[in-house]
């Protein structure tokens, strides 16, 4: 009856072998969705990113006020007629630049 008890044993522990650590078994079904959650807040994060990229394109496209401000901010660049004054020194309360606008013209122009 020892022996009956040990094979049906041992042949139980065989066929859960694959259930657990075969192919598809519960460690490698887990894993993958680990990894599709995973996946998933990368492309939340990337899903994001795109929709800023896509609105800044956006405006850029069909406004001028956002080319300007590029303009400003990356090229240092004013306006005609326009007078620009840049404060140094160590004032904490003033901007590091500001710009007087004398008369309204078009086009902007390098510093």
């Amino acid at each position: 009856m020892r022996w009956v008890t040990l094979i049906l044993m041992s042949l139980l522990l065989l066929l859960q072998y694959p259930l657990w650590f075969g192919k598809g078994g519960w460690l490698k079904v887990w894993d993958s969705g680990r990894q599709v959650e995973e996946q998933k807040h990368i492309n939340q994060k990337t899903q994001t990113r795109n929709a800023v990229l896509d609105a800044e394109v956006r405006d850029l496209k069909q406004g001028t006020e956002a080319i300007e401000e590029r303009a400003r901010s990356e090229l240092g660049m004013v306006k005609r007629n326009e007078v620009f004054f840049q404060i140094v020194g160590d004032h904490s309360s003033l901007p590091a630049s500001a710009v007087l606008d004398v008369k309204p013209a078009s086009g902007l122009l390098p510093k």
